[in-house]
């Protein structure tokens, strides 16, 4: 295979850039590659875990992860707090503000406003989700006071009524979302604060660990698609890892294997671990996310769609 030149033609389509793009070089190969993989987890059977990062939901991709769960795409999801709150508080009419990376920021702190990178979120919006947050965890108790953080975000979801929201779709297509770092966030002050009040309220982490250990066995066809790094990634192989390893897998990131970090660690390095299977199909692809996903994604939506094996 040699080096081909990627070109512009009118009406160009996203499968066609990304089809082109497979004998570009540097990443743009390893993205293709990604694309590939994806559909052969779909092909396969395999029981898809998606991870993704809080950050993620703070962008435009929730709507996209949403559409994902409702097309059938992932079987099991674990993310990071945040990606909670922020769910909940967009489903609610919550607007975030695009900004700048180099705003000054002690002004920003004086104007009650939080900057995620370019995109700003104002207090007004963790004021509301106190309230929203208050009610729900009211409803729940009332039916119990012990609960898995999964089974308290399905119940969570089943509350809302948004289509763009991960966790409305995932709690009508039974896909289970964990959230091991639960008290890391707003969402974990709020836990804090309703057992001060409800002493017998509990949400029982370790209780998920069973229940995410159980969603797959030895013998199931498995697959991740990673977008960043951290608990969100890790609790997921740790999963497969103890269930005989991963089949299929995607890593997206911006970090690089040489911090020898959980986000920068590639599948190849996972590999050692037994994480992933020594003949898996396994790529590692080093770029911001929010446009690394789309292109390659929406390219396997394209070429699912017409073997049959999602439904639009």
């Amino acid at each position: 295979m040699h080096v081909e030149d990627v070109r512009w033609k009118p009406g160009i389509t996203v499968s066609s850039l990304v089809e082109s793009m497979k004998h570009s070089g540097f990443q743009s190969i390893e993205l293709a590659q990604a694309s590939k993989i994806f559909c052969k987890m779909k092909q396969s059977n395999a029981k898809i875990f998606f991870t993704f990062t809080s950050n993620m939901i703070t962008s435009g991709l929730r709507g996209f992860f949403a559409q994902l769960i409702e097309l059938g795409i992932a079987d099991v999801i674990v993310t990071t707090v945040g990606g909670i709150e922020e769910d909940i508080m967009k489903a609610s009419g919550e607007k975030f503000s695009i900004g700048k990376f180099n705003s000054d920021d002690v002004e920003l702190n004086e104007k009650g406003v939080n900057r995620v990178g370019n995109i700003f979120i104002p207090n007004e919006s963790y004021a509301k989700f106190e309230s929203l947050m208050s009610g729900m965890l009211e409803k729940i108790y009332a039916k119990k006071s012990r609960w898995s953080v999964s089974e308290m975000l399905k119940e969570f979801g089943l509350m809302l009524n948004d289509k763009n929201s991960i966790l409305y779709q995932a709690s009508r297509k039974d896909v289970p979302i964990f959230c091991p770092a639960i008290t890391d966030g707003a969402f974990g002050f709020h836990l804090y604060m309703f057992q001060q009040d409800h002493p017998d309220f509990i949400v029982d982490v370790v209780k998920d660990f069973e229940n995410i250990l159980m969603v797959t066995s030895p013998d199931d066809i498995k697959g991740i698609i990673a977008l960043g790094g951290g608990v969100s990634k890790h609790h997921a192989i740790l999963s497969c890892l103890l269930n005989d390893g991963l089949d299929y897998a995607v890593y997206m990131t911006t970090s690089h294997q040489t911090s020898g970090s959980m986000s920068g660690a590639t599948t190849s390095e996972a590999k050692s671990w037994g994480k992933i299977k020594d003949d898996s199909d396994a790529v590692t692809v080093i770029g911001d996310v929010s446009i690394t996903f789309p292109l390659a994604m929406m390219n396997s939506l394209e070429i699912l769609n017409r073997e049959g094996l999602i439904k639009v």
